[in-house]
């Protein structure tokens, strides 16, 4: 649709992997070896725990809202990972009962369904948002409660420490996506920039500022500093001060949410500005395409490959972002944690998660410490051309600024 327009997204890592456990290591088919429903399927479905019974699963979701074109996707590919693992056997012969609440993308339903989840549904185990905000906003009582919460694609790399060390992410942290932006475009493009944000949401304040701090780092100049409201649709004001701008930036960085970067990105065309515009996973909609891994039939990976068609099979469909990925490999990283754990008790989760290494997700190998509940997962380039999308380039940064 656009020309140009890049982001940021985990890397795929081909790798047969170990999960390791205080126990010692258990092997897990990379997704390109494996011929199960996933990476996870075999360890899923095996083990030595009791078996019967089910194992309660929270996941809050915006199924309706702003946030929906990016929770919606995830919560699908969350209930076709938990589809799947049932269909092989469960979590140490155990069934997944996966409870899920529509939070609205409002704060204070997102606050309300968190305690409906731990209150009402009584669940030991949490996933969910693609959002820092419906995170800060759930992630307390699940805290109180010492319920293990991974979320699917809030990427702030302060959450774990915001909420507390029950808080886990399932992606990369934005200091590490602002880094390759910046990193990349200072390399590509050229050194002086447009810096645009939206001044709304957590998740763009911090995205921004994290290029920022990265890119004058470098030795980068910011052309002109610039943001807007969050529910802004007319963007000509910031148009009018880019285009008195001599010379032209040569390229523009925004930090934005999807529902604002497709008509910023139409505007700022139909201006006939034309130079690279450059953002992080926000941009990741069906528009723009820009994804956490390169979701392509043809060209992705093979474990990407087999999650479009099985996907398609179950909603009618392609995948309509990588978060529904993302949604797909949480389920199974915590499915993995409970199996290692043998149940649902808290602190064993808690443990068996930290001891996570190179877990073969299909968004990328995921390894977590005691000291970090960020996951250490490389960053890939794609490229928008002419409605196309290429992978641009697999880059781990230089330097990461810190959270």
């Amino acid at each position: 649709m656009t020309r140009n327009v890049f982001a940021l997204a985990s890397a795929i890592v081909l790798v047969a992997a170990c999960s390791s456990s205080s126990g010692g290591a258990t092997s897990a088919p990379s997704p390109a070896e494996s011929t199960a429903a996933s990476p996870a399927a075999s360890e899923a479905a095996s083990g030595s725990a009791a078996a019967g019974g089910t194992i309660k699963l929270g996941g809050g979701f915006a199924l309706t809202g702003d946030e929906s074109a990016l929770d919606l996707p995830a919560a699908n590919g969350a209930k076709l990972a938990v589809k799947q693992i049932n269909a092989a056997g469960g979590v140490n012969g155990s069934q997944i009962d996966f409870i899920v609440h529509d939070s609205q993308y409002k704060m204070d339903v997102t606050a309300q369904t968190a305690k409906q989840f731990v209150e009402q549904d009584k669940v030991p185990l949490f996933i969910g948002y693609t959002d820092t905000d419906s995170v800060l906003a759930a992630g307390p009582t699940f805290q109180a409660a010492k319920i293990p919460f991974i979320t699917v694609g809030a990427t702030s790399p302060k959450i774990p420490t915001q909420v507390g060390d029950m808080m886990f992410l399932a992606c990369f942290g934005d200091n590490v996506q602002a880094a390759v932006g910046a990193e990349y475009s200072y390399k590509t493009f050229g050194h002086n920039a447009y810096f645009l944000w939206d001044k709304g949401v957590e998740y763009t304040t911090l995205l921004g500022g994290y290029f920022k701090s990265r890119f004058t780092e470098l030795g980068g100049t910011i052309a002109l500093e610039d943001s807007y409201d969050d529910k802004a649709s007319d963007f000509s004001a910031q148009i009018t001060k880019i285009k008195a701008l001599s010379p032209q930036p040569d390229f523009y960085y925004v930090a934005a949410m999807p529902y604002n970067i497709g008509p910023l990105v139409k505007q700022f065309r139909d201006a006939g500005i034309t130079g690279p515009i450059v953002g992080g996973d926000g941009y990741d909609t069906p528009d723009l395409f820009t994804t956490h891994a390169l979701m392509d039939a043809t060209g992705g990976t093979a474990g990407i490959k087999k999650f479009i068609t099985d996907y398609k099979a179950e909603y009618g469909n392609d995948p309509e972002n990588a978060f529904a990925a993302l949604g797909y490999d949480t389920v199974y990283l915590m499915a993995d944690a409970v199996k290692r754990a043998g149940g649902t008790d808290s602190a064993a989760v808690k443990s068996a998660i930290e001891a996570t290494k190179d877990f073969p997700g299909i968004t990328g190998a995921i390894t977590f410490s005691a000291d970090s509940h960020v996951p250490q997962k490389g960053v890939t380039v794609i490229a928008i051309k002419n409605g196309a999308f290429t992978l641009g380039a697999e880059v781990v940064p230089e330097k990461v600024p810190a959270p």
